[in-house]
Protein backbone atom coordinates (compact mmCIF):
# COMPACT_ATOMS: atom_id res chain seq x y z
CA UNK A 1 0.00 0.00 0.00
CA UNK A 2 1.61 3.47 -1.25
CA UNK A 3 1.93 6.03 1.68
CA UNK A 4 -0.27 8.00 0.99
CA UNK A 5 -2.89 5.88 0.50
CA UNK A 6 -2.17 4.30 4.19
CA UNK A 7 -2.06 7.81 5.43
CA UNK A 8 -5.97 8.61 4.72
CA UNK A 9 -6.65 5.69 6.88
CA UNK A 10 -6.08 8.00 9.79
CA UNK A 11 -9.29 9.25 8.66
CA UNK A 12 -11.03 6.72 10.59
CA UNK A 13 -9.67 8.79 13.98
CA UNK A 14 -12.10 11.31 13.02
CA UNK A 15 -15.23 8.69 13.40
CA UNK A 16 -15.80 8.90 17.67
CA UNK A 17 -16.42 12.70 17.87
CA UNK A 18 -19.05 12.16 14.93
CA UNK A 19 -20.35 9.63 16.62
CA UNK A 20 -20.38 11.70 20.09
CA UNK A 21 -21.92 14.69 18.06
CA UNK A 22 -24.44 12.98 16.24
CA UNK A 23 -25.60 11.26 19.85
CA UNK A 24 -25.18 14.19 21.63
CA UNK A 25 -28.05 15.92 19.33
CA UNK A 26 -30.37 13.34 18.70
CA UNK A 27 -30.14 11.81 22.53
CA UNK A 28 -31.89 8.89 24.28
CA UNK A 29 -30.02 5.64 23.02
CA UNK A 30 -27.82 7.53 20.28
CA UNK A 31 -26.35 8.98 23.28
CA UNK A 32 -24.75 5.33 23.28
CA UNK A 33 -23.47 5.68 19.81
CA UNK A 34 -19.40 6.30 20.72
CA UNK A 35 -19.71 4.23 23.41
CA UNK A 36 -21.02 1.03 21.26
CA UNK A 37 -18.13 2.30 19.03
CA UNK A 38 -15.31 2.26 20.82
CA UNK A 39 -15.51 -0.29 23.11
CA UNK A 40 -17.86 -2.53 21.35
CA UNK A 41 -17.15 -2.46 17.57
CA UNK A 42 -13.44 -1.63 17.81
CA UNK A 43 -13.15 -3.94 21.02
CA UNK A 44 -14.00 -6.89 19.04
CA UNK A 45 -12.22 -5.86 15.54
CA UNK A 46 -8.74 -6.15 17.78
CA UNK A 47 -9.17 -9.29 18.69
CA UNK A 48 -10.50 -10.66 15.14
CA UNK A 49 -8.43 -8.71 12.41
CA UNK A 50 -4.91 -9.14 11.83
CA UNK A 51 -1.98 -7.05 12.66
CA UNK A 52 -1.81 -3.90 9.95
CA UNK A 53 2.03 -3.90 9.79
CA UNK A 54 2.78 -1.36 7.20
CA UNK A 55 5.25 0.99 7.50
CA UNK A 56 5.99 4.81 5.71
CA UNK A 57 8.95 4.24 3.05
CA UNK A 58 7.55 7.38 1.05
CA UNK A 59 10.27 10.23 0.97
CA UNK A 60 7.27 12.83 -0.46
CA UNK A 61 5.61 15.27 1.95
CA UNK A 62 2.10 14.41 2.88
CA UNK A 63 0.27 17.00 4.50
CA UNK A 64 -2.55 15.06 4.94
CA UNK A 65 -1.71 13.53 8.70
CA UNK A 66 -1.09 17.01 10.23
CA UNK A 67 -4.46 18.39 8.67
CA UNK A 68 -6.00 15.53 10.45
CA UNK A 69 -4.66 16.30 13.90
CA UNK A 70 -5.96 20.21 13.20
CA UNK A 71 -9.34 18.37 12.82
CA UNK A 72 -9.90 16.88 15.97
CA UNK A 73 -9.20 20.38 17.33
CA UNK A 74 -12.91 21.43 16.02
CA UNK A 75 -14.46 18.03 16.46
CA UNK A 76 -13.43 18.40 20.51
CA UNK A 77 -14.49 21.35 20.83
CA UNK A 78 -17.99 21.05 18.94
CA UNK A 79 -18.12 17.42 21.12
CA UNK A 80 -18.13 19.29 24.14
CA UNK A 81 -20.71 21.68 23.11
CA UNK A 82 -22.92 19.26 21.77
CA UNK A 83 -23.05 17.74 25.35
CA UNK A 84 -24.36 21.47 26.95
CA UNK A 85 -26.37 22.27 23.87
CA UNK A 86 -27.96 18.49 24.33
CA UNK A 87 -28.93 18.91 28.03
CA UNK A 88 -29.56 22.60 27.61
CA UNK A 89 -32.59 21.93 24.90
CA UNK A 90 -33.89 18.85 26.83
CA UNK A 91 -32.52 16.14 24.07
CA UNK A 92 -30.70 14.31 26.41
CA UNK A 93 -32.28 14.05 29.89
CA UNK A 94 -32.41 11.61 32.99
CA UNK A 95 -30.49 8.84 33.08
CA UNK A 96 -29.03 9.56 29.43
CA UNK A 97 -26.97 12.33 30.52
CA UNK A 98 -24.72 9.92 32.38
CA UNK A 99 -24.78 8.32 29.15
CA UNK A 100 -24.02 11.05 26.82
CA UNK A 101 -20.81 12.46 29.40
CA UNK A 102 -19.53 8.98 28.95
CA UNK A 103 -19.63 8.61 25.57
CA UNK A 104 -18.15 12.35 25.33
CA UNK A 105 -15.56 11.55 28.17
CA UNK A 106 -14.63 8.63 26.01
CA UNK A 107 -13.84 10.65 22.61
CA UNK A 108 -12.13 12.96 25.00
CA UNK A 109 -9.73 10.22 26.53
CA UNK A 110 -8.77 8.24 23.29
CA UNK A 111 -9.03 10.96 20.43
CA UNK A 112 -8.21 14.42 22.05
CA UNK A 113 -5.82 13.30 24.54
CA UNK A 114 -4.04 10.95 22.30
CA UNK A 115 -3.99 14.14 19.66
CA UNK A 116 -3.02 16.54 22.40
CA UNK A 117 0.41 14.11 22.93
CA UNK A 118 1.07 14.28 19.50
CA UNK A 119 0.91 17.84 19.38
CA UNK A 120 3.04 18.41 22.95
CA UNK A 121 5.98 16.43 20.94
CA UNK A 122 5.86 19.33 17.67
CA UNK A 123 8.10 22.28 17.66
CA UNK A 124 5.88 25.07 16.84
CA UNK A 125 4.73 26.82 19.96
CA UNK A 126 1.21 26.63 18.02
CA UNK A 127 0.88 22.62 17.86
CA UNK A 128 1.74 22.61 21.71
CA UNK A 129 -0.72 25.83 22.26
CA UNK A 130 -3.39 23.00 20.72
CA UNK A 131 -2.17 20.40 22.62
CA UNK A 132 -2.43 22.36 25.72
CA UNK A 133 -6.14 22.84 24.90
CA UNK A 134 -7.14 20.01 23.97
CA UNK A 135 -5.64 18.79 27.50
CA UNK A 136 -7.79 21.57 28.96
CA UNK A 137 -11.33 19.93 27.69
CA UNK A 138 -9.97 16.76 29.05
CA UNK A 139 -9.42 18.40 32.83
CA UNK A 140 -5.60 17.31 32.57
CA UNK A 141 -3.04 19.45 34.57
CA UNK A 142 -0.31 17.61 34.56
CA UNK A 143 0.34 15.46 31.28
CA UNK A 144 1.97 18.48 29.25
CA UNK A 145 4.91 18.66 31.79
CA UNK A 146 5.44 15.04 33.14
CA UNK A 147 5.21 13.72 29.87
CA UNK A 148 7.45 15.32 28.40
CA UNK A 149 10.26 15.82 31.28
CA UNK A 150 9.98 12.65 33.09
CA UNK A 151 8.41 10.25 31.41
CA UNK A 152 10.29 10.24 28.55
CA UNK A 153 13.39 10.42 30.49
CA UNK A 154 13.14 7.55 33.03
CA UNK A 155 10.13 5.15 31.42
CA UNK A 156 10.49 2.19 32.64
CA UNK A 157 12.55 3.09 36.38
CA UNK A 158 10.97 4.27 39.42
CA UNK A 159 11.25 7.55 38.63
CA UNK A 160 8.49 7.58 36.20
CA UNK A 161 5.16 7.29 37.55
CA UNK A 162 3.46 6.45 34.49
CA UNK A 163 5.72 3.06 34.51
CA UNK A 164 3.06 0.10 35.56
CA UNK A 165 4.77 -2.28 37.89
CA UNK A 166 4.74 -6.14 37.87
CA UNK A 167 1.64 -7.15 39.39
CA UNK A 168 0.32 -3.47 39.97
CA UNK A 169 -3.50 -3.12 39.31
CA UNK A 170 -5.21 -0.64 37.12
CA UNK A 171 -7.05 1.26 40.18
CA UNK A 172 -3.93 1.37 42.14
CA UNK A 173 -1.95 2.21 39.26
CA UNK A 174 -4.16 4.98 38.20
CA UNK A 175 -4.37 6.73 41.57
CA UNK A 176 -0.42 6.00 41.93
CA UNK A 177 -0.03 7.42 38.55
CA UNK A 178 -1.88 10.53 38.45
CA UNK A 179 -1.63 11.64 42.18
CA UNK A 180 2.50 11.07 41.42
CA UNK A 181 2.38 12.86 38.09
CA UNK A 182 0.30 16.03 39.81
CA UNK A 183 2.94 16.21 42.88
CA UNK A 184 5.77 16.10 40.29
CA UNK A 185 4.43 18.42 37.42
CA UNK A 186 4.03 21.02 40.22
CA UNK A 187 7.40 20.20 41.81
CA UNK A 188 8.98 20.48 38.12
CA UNK A 189 7.44 23.58 37.45
CA UNK A 190 8.20 25.47 41.15
CA UNK A 191 12.09 24.16 40.51
CA UNK A 192 12.45 25.72 37.00
CA UNK A 193 10.82 29.04 37.69
CA UNK A 194 13.27 29.43 41.32
CA UNK A 195 16.23 28.70 39.03
CA UNK A 196 14.66 31.43 37.20
CA UNK A 197 14.47 34.03 40.16
CA UNK A 198 10.55 33.96 39.88
CA UNK A 199 8.10 32.86 42.31
CA UNK A 200 6.68 29.68 41.84
CA UNK A 201 2.96 30.57 43.27
CA UNK A 202 1.90 32.71 39.85
CA UNK A 203 0.45 32.17 36.61
CA UNK A 204 3.71 31.27 35.27
CA UNK A 205 3.44 28.02 37.18
CA UNK A 206 1.31 25.75 34.18
CA UNK A 207 0.29 23.43 37.24
CA UNK A 208 -1.82 26.32 38.84
CA UNK A 209 -2.13 27.83 35.65
CA UNK A 210 -4.39 25.15 34.71
CA UNK A 211 -6.07 24.64 38.05
CA UNK A 212 -6.93 27.84 38.20
CA UNK A 213 -8.77 27.84 34.05
CA UNK A 214 -10.11 24.35 35.51
CA UNK A 215 -11.90 26.35 38.67
CA UNK A 216 -13.07 28.97 36.56
CA UNK A 217 -14.73 26.78 33.95
CA UNK A 218 -16.73 24.92 36.80
CA UNK A 219 -17.59 28.40 37.98
CA UNK A 220 -18.78 29.46 34.32
CA UNK A 221 -20.60 25.92 34.16
CA UNK A 222 -22.41 26.07 37.49
CA UNK A 223 -23.63 30.00 37.22
CA UNK A 224 -24.33 30.01 33.61
CA UNK A 225 -26.09 26.34 33.43
CA UNK A 226 -26.50 24.58 36.14
CA UNK A 227 -25.37 21.53 38.24
CA UNK A 228 -26.60 18.89 35.74
CA UNK A 229 -23.61 20.72 33.61
CA UNK A 230 -21.58 20.70 35.85
CA UNK A 231 -21.06 17.08 36.56
CA UNK A 232 -21.67 15.93 32.75
CA UNK A 233 -18.57 17.97 32.50
CA UNK A 234 -16.91 16.07 35.77
CA UNK A 235 -17.45 13.34 34.42
CA UNK A 236 -16.39 13.25 31.17
CA UNK A 237 -13.44 14.90 32.54
CA UNK A 238 -12.99 11.83 35.04
CA UNK A 239 -13.50 9.25 32.42
CA UNK A 240 -11.08 10.91 29.69
CA UNK A 241 -8.13 10.94 32.89
CA UNK A 242 -9.30 7.01 33.40
CA UNK A 243 -8.58 6.13 29.70
CA UNK A 244 -5.27 8.56 29.84
CA UNK A 245 -3.84 6.42 32.86
CA UNK A 246 -5.49 3.39 31.03
CA UNK A 247 -3.26 3.53 28.08
CA UNK A 248 -0.05 4.51 30.09
CA UNK A 249 -1.03 1.45 31.95
CA UNK A 250 -0.56 -0.82 29.70
CA UNK A 251 2.03 0.50 27.47
CA UNK A 252 4.51 -0.05 29.74
CA UNK A 253 3.67 -2.93 32.50
CA UNK A 254 5.86 -4.86 33.87
CA UNK A 255 8.83 -3.46 31.61
CA UNK A 256 11.88 -2.27 34.14
CA UNK A 257 15.33 -1.24 32.69
CA UNK A 258 17.93 0.33 35.12
CA UNK A 259 18.47 4.27 35.13
CA UNK A 260 22.24 4.32 33.16
CA UNK A 261 20.14 2.03 30.24
CA UNK A 262 19.12 3.78 26.89
CA UNK A 263 15.83 3.88 26.47
CA UNK A 264 14.89 1.50 23.63
CA UNK A 265 12.17 -0.51 21.93
CA UNK A 266 12.45 -2.69 24.67
CA UNK A 267 10.48 -0.89 26.98
CA UNK A 268 7.64 -0.30 25.21
CA UNK A 269 4.43 -2.55 24.61
CA UNK A 270 3.51 -2.10 21.14
CA UNK A 271 0.63 -3.49 18.99
CA UNK A 272 -0.04 -3.32 15.35
CA UNK A 273 -3.70 -4.07 15.19
CA UNK A 274 -6.12 -2.08 12.73
CA UNK A 275 -7.93 0.04 14.77
CA UNK A 276 -5.33 1.12 17.85
CA UNK A 277 -3.21 2.07 14.68
CA UNK A 278 -5.56 4.34 12.95
CA UNK A 279 -8.37 5.36 15.23
CA UNK A 280 -5.65 6.42 17.38
CA UNK A 281 -3.53 7.67 15.03
CA UNK A 282 -0.35 5.29 15.62
CA UNK A 283 -0.12 5.88 19.49
CA UNK A 284 0.01 1.52 19.35
CA UNK A 285 3.11 1.95 17.80
CA UNK A 286 5.13 3.25 21.27
CA UNK A 287 8.24 1.58 21.06
CA UNK A 288 9.60 3.72 17.97
CA UNK A 289 7.44 6.72 19.34
CA UNK A 290 9.99 6.28 22.57
CA UNK A 291 13.20 5.60 20.44
CA UNK A 292 12.66 8.41 18.62
CA UNK A 293 10.34 11.25 20.20
CA UNK A 294 10.08 13.68 17.76
CA UNK A 295 8.85 11.51 14.49
CA UNK A 296 5.38 12.63 13.73
CA UNK A 297 3.22 9.63 14.23
CA UNK A 298 2.30 8.67 10.64
CA UNK A 299 6.32 7.71 10.31
CA UNK A 300 6.36 5.82 13.64
CA UNK A 301 7.31 2.14 12.80
CA UNK A 302 7.42 -1.63 13.62
CA UNK A 303 10.05 -3.03 15.69
CA UNK A 304 10.31 -7.17 15.30
CA UNK A 305 12.25 -7.23 18.91
CA UNK A 306 9.89 -4.76 20.81
CA UNK A 307 7.16 -6.69 22.87
CA UNK A 308 3.76 -7.24 21.44
CA UNK A 309 0.40 -7.17 23.21
CA UNK A 310 -2.21 -9.45 23.00
CA UNK A 311 -4.79 -7.36 21.67
CA UNK A 312 -5.41 -3.50 20.91
CA UNK A 313 -5.76 -0.68 22.89
CA UNK A 314 -9.61 -1.03 22.38
CA UNK A 315 -9.64 -4.65 22.65
CA UNK A 316 -7.43 -5.02 26.02
CA UNK A 317 -9.79 -2.19 28.13
CA UNK A 318 -12.32 -4.51 29.86
CA UNK A 319 -9.46 -7.35 30.09
CA UNK A 320 -7.56 -4.48 32.27
CA UNK A 321 -10.23 -3.70 34.27
CA UNK A 322 -10.47 -7.47 35.68
CA UNK A 323 -7.11 -7.77 37.36
CA UNK A 324 -6.51 -11.23 37.76
CA UNK A 325 -7.95 -11.62 33.46
CA UNK A 326 -5.06 -8.76 32.77
CA UNK A 327 -2.22 -10.53 34.50
CA UNK A 328 -3.11 -13.69 33.61
CA UNK A 329 -2.89 -12.62 30.06
CA UNK A 330 -0.11 -10.13 30.18
CA UNK A 331 2.26 -12.27 32.38
CA UNK A 332 2.00 -14.53 29.88
CA UNK A 333 3.43 -12.16 26.91
CA UNK A 334 5.64 -10.89 29.19
CA UNK A 335 7.01 -13.93 30.17
CA UNK A 336 7.55 -14.97 26.49
CA UNK A 337 8.97 -11.52 25.44
CA UNK A 338 12.09 -12.40 28.30
CA UNK A 339 12.28 -15.71 26.87
CA UNK A 340 12.89 -14.58 23.38
CA UNK A 341 15.33 -11.96 24.61
CA UNK A 342 17.57 -14.65 26.48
Amino acid sequence: MKAQHRNSLYLFSLLPAIAVIFGNLNGGIFTLSNTVLTLGVLGILEWITPAFLSNNHSPKQDDMPKLILYAHIPLQLISVLSLFYGIYFKTISENWVIAAAFSTGLNTGTSAIVVAHEFIHCRKSIDRFFGKFLLFTAGNIYFYIEHLVVHHRWVGTDKDNATAKYGESLYSFFVRSAFGQIKGAYRIESERLKALGKYHISVKNYVLRQIGLQLIAVVIIYYFLGILFLWAWIIQCFLAGFLLEYVNYIQHYGLTRDEKQRTSELYSWESNQFASRFFLVDLSRHADHHYYASKPYHTLINYDLSPKLPSGYAGLFFVAAIPFLWRNLIHRSLAAFKEKQS
